[in-house]
């Protein structure tokens, strides 16, 4: 399978990236590169909303205030929680991913998972703009992809 064609797709639509701040070089990278395919898919740069938080257990919350909120067609959530040497590790990155699944489940828009895990500082760099190339950029198409296809579904035009 490949990915649908999205050339477009962002016309009209208003997102929101809510950022961890912790690692925050390489959830910046990710944000940038979020906002940047957004904008190349057709949302305009004011449409495109930034909330930061302070680290990856606060995204969930904050995803949900945002959806309170409304006025937005998609959230992306971009942190980064890298392995260390206490089980801290392990509590966080399955709050955050549970967190944001409930949330995803339950919201009427998409909620895309851009929450790196990983074992070192090398591997969080090689999936923010590095050879892997960046997880931020990979959670906006991925909501551009549930945009169109919620659209298709519900049989919008």
């Amino acid at each position: 399978m490949s990915r649908p064609a999205l050339s477009g797709v962002g016309k009209g639509r208003r997102f929101c990236l809510v950022v961890s701040r912790f690692n925050e070089p390489v959830t910046e990278s990710m944000a940038t590169a979020a906002r940047e395919c957004l904008i190349a898919h057709g949302v305009e740069p004011e449409a495109v909303r930034m909330v930061e938080v302070p680290g990856a257990w606060e995204l969930a919350q904050a995803v949900g205030w945002v959806l309170d909120a409304g006025d937005v067609d998609g959230v992306i959530a971009l942190g980064c929680v890298i392995r260390g040497e206490t089980p801290h590790f392990e509590y966080i990155s399955l709050a955050a991913t549970l967190g944001l699944e409930a949330i995803a489940r339950e919201a009427g828009v998409p909620v895309t998972f851009g929450v790196l895990t990983t074992d070192d500082g090398a591997q969080a760099r090689a999936r923010s703009g590095g050879a892997k190339g960046n997880k931020g950029e990979d959670a906006a198409l991925a909501a551009l992809e549930m945009c169109a296809l919620a659209e298709e579904l519900r049989g919008s035009s």
